[in-house]
């Protein structure tokens, strides 16, 4: 009951998004020991709006440049762990929790938590796993099942609901874990670091668990499914094979890779174009170097708040 949190916020050119998050957070029935606010290279008025918000025990790192999502969250997490805070909660800069979701978090006696997003309908949009499968070579995605896919509606949720993988928007870890598992992999970049981190902590011997009360309302739409013949597009299809590289459970697992990219790159004519074509093969030859897992970051060497 009486475990420190830190908040981690991760932001880059969404200065009025950031606003609401930082409202959200000041609102909370139970307020945060710190938050840490990393701004990837902002070019934006966030500067101005974290100026705004000082009455968050607010912790300021300013990058000198943009890291993704991963490096963000790589260097708050690496400062919370520095200062030996207990939890830490990983918010992206979109989110707004409702004024009772961290007490709820932190009531659950759990090493991972997971909050349950809405959308601002107030309909069930939480995308986080129940079943990942990395075992099955004739699955095209390894999301089998999600939250969202399962129950339709919070309402018809169990109060706790354990999954396989996880967002990092509303991700609640204690240290103990960072300690097992390390930081989250920067070389992701962008998507699938969150998914990346939630697979060693579950091979450490962690459960996660999805909280149906702890609620998150998100404030823009899932649209990055149609991205891919953009930069982002690049990534989806890297991150997804890297992971495929490492957590495959058989050798055909980890050769679905090169099937796919092969597979999209045939068919680039009747969708994406060249564009895409040109991603998803950069992709598999990129992710062949994400194949081992990186050498096991030390918490303890963090970016300093600033």
């Amino acid at each position: 009951m009486n475990e420190t949190v830190a908040v981690v916020v991760v932001t880059f050119n969404r200065a009025d998004l950031l606003g609401l998050v930082l409202d959200g957070l000041a609102a909370q029935t139970r307020t945060p020991d710190a938050v840490i606010v990393v701004d990837n290279a902002s070019t934006d008025h966030t500067r101005e709006i974290l100026d705004a918000h000082q009455d968050l025990a607010l912790q300021r790192i300013h990058l000198d440049q943009n890291t993704g999502g991963a490096g963000g969250f790589r260097a708050g997490v690496a400062a919370a762990y520095d200062q030996g805070f207990d939890r830490i909660w990983l918010v992206d800069d979109d989110v707004v929790p409702a004024r009772d979701c961290l007490e709820i978090l932190m009531a659950q006696d759990e090493a991972c938590l997971m909050c349950v997003r809405e959308d601002l309908r107030g309909r069930l949009v939480e995308k986080a796993a129940v079943h990942f499968d990395l075992t099955r070579p004739w699955s095209i995605r390894p999301k089998r099942a999600s939250v969202e896919t399962v129950y339709g509606e919070r309402a018809a949720m169990p109060a706790r609901v354990q999954l396989d993988v996880v967002a990092f928007e509303g991700f609640l870890v204690r240290r103990e874990v960072v300690a097992a598992v390390g930081l989250p992999d920067d070389s992701f970049f962008i998507f699938y670091d969150d998914v990346d981190f939630a697979l060693r902590a579950r091979r450490a011997g962690y459960r996660i668990w999805a909280i149906r009360d702890a609620v998150l309302v998100r404030q823009l739409a899932f649209d990055q499914q149609l991205a891919l013949d953009t930069w982002k597009g690049y990534y989806m299809y890297r991150n997804l094979f890297a992971v495929h590289f490492r957590y495959g459970a058989n050798p055909l697992v980890r050769a679905k890779p090169y099937a796919i990219a092969t597979a999209v790159a045939a068919l680039s004519p009747l969708r994406g174009g060249r564009a895409e074509a040109s991603n998803v093969m950069r992709a598999v030859r990129d992710a062949r170097a994400m194949k081992k897992l990186p050498a096991r970051s030390i918490p303890g060497s963090g970016t300093p708040a600033r």
